[in-house]
């Protein structure tokens, strides 16, 4: 097996000496120049507020593949954003796998995300693996850490994924891929801090070693009631009561809802939610920008990451 000595997220997280919560941020693969372009205007803009790594999402069923190696690499040879790729199970062989892992070590990328992935086309639908392929993301993870020369993190569900049959099921469910080879996990976004918090205590109750190791949560700012309810649909989760009452009372009684205002109020929550997490001793922050920088400029500038003049900068390029 072959190891590596190139930085590592964990690394970079360790290495923050700003005095304040290290935070990450992480980007989908443009589809089009322009949208290119903002992309990279909003990596740069990341890079200098000091973000300590930027992760690369993954298409399911492998519809982005060449792509998202493209821009992780470029990521990689052109800021100095410490590029995690996302790799998934879903339609690859494992030679396929293979492929694209090398496709990362030609181009210095040595941090993954691991993932199993959802059935493409609908993300609720059956999982079905390729037949030449894995079942299990831990298996991908044994796949990655059998090649070498990469450091893994592994996704992790503060309300349980929708496909496990219990709580303690999905605990285990991710206990096995930190025991398979991973070093730290990334949740899925979630609404509240105590959904991160139950999450860390169960996984440190049930195995003290592997589930001790850093688990980095994932924000992102509610941006409209419409947005929100679409993205806990394809994740198979639900808002919680509580925050979806604060929304609707936002979003108004009106034929069509109070955008900013719910904008606002999302904005809000995640800082509510940051500011609780750094009090719980969190080891960095990870933001989910849909490739956009203002609403998290927001949320950087409330943690006093950034500064108004920073802020002011961030929404006149918008």
């Amino acid at each position: 097996m072959v190891t590596t000595s190139a930085s590592s997220v964990l690394d970079r997280i360790e290495e923050s000496t700003t005095g304040r919560i290290p935070f990450s941020v992480e980007f989908f693969p443009a589809r089009t120049d322009e949208a290119l372009e903002k992309l990279w205007a909003s990596a740069k803009t990341f890079e200098r507020w000091g973000a300590c790594f930027a992760s690369m999402t993954y298409g399911a069923g492998g519809s982005n593949r060449d792509r998202m190696v493209d821009v992780t690499a470029r990521m990689q040879r052109e800021t100095s954003l410490l590029p995690l790729a996302h790799l998934t199970a879903v339609n690859h062989s494992r030679a396929e796998l293979e492929q694209v892992l090398q496709a990362f070590a030609d181009n210095d990328i040595h941090n993954v995300l691991a993932l199993r992935g959802d059935p493409p086309g609908d993300p609720l639908g059956v999982w079905r693996k390729h037949p030449d392929g894995v079942e299990f993301a831990s298996e991908l993870v044994e796949i990655i850490r059998e090649r070498g020369g990469f450091h893994i993190g592994v996704a992790a569900f503060p309300s349980g994924h929708f496909r496990a049959p219990t709580l303690e099921a999905d605990t285990q469910f991710t206990l096995q891929k930190l025991r398979a080879g991973a070093s730290f996990a990334v949740t899925q976004i979630f609404f509240e801090a105590d959904a991160y918090l139950r999450l860390r205590d169960r996984l440190v109750a049930a195995d003290m070693e592997s589930g001790s190791r850093p688990l980095i949560p994932s924000i992102m700012p509610i941006m409209s009631l419409k947005s929100a309810h679409r993205m806990v649909q394809l994740s198979g989760s639900r808002l919680p009561r509580s925050v979806e009452q604060r929304l609707d009372k936002a979003a108004g009684s009106g034929p069509e809802e109070n955008v900013q205002a719910v904008s606002d109020l999302g904005i809000e929550m995640a800082l509510e939610i940051c500011e609780r997490l750094i009090a719980e001793g969190v080891p960095a922050l990870h933001f989910d920008t849909l490739n956009k920088v203002f609403p998290i400029a927001n949320v950087l500038r409330g943690l006093g990451i950034i500064s108004d003049a920073e802020l002011e900068v961030a929404k006149n390029a918008c």
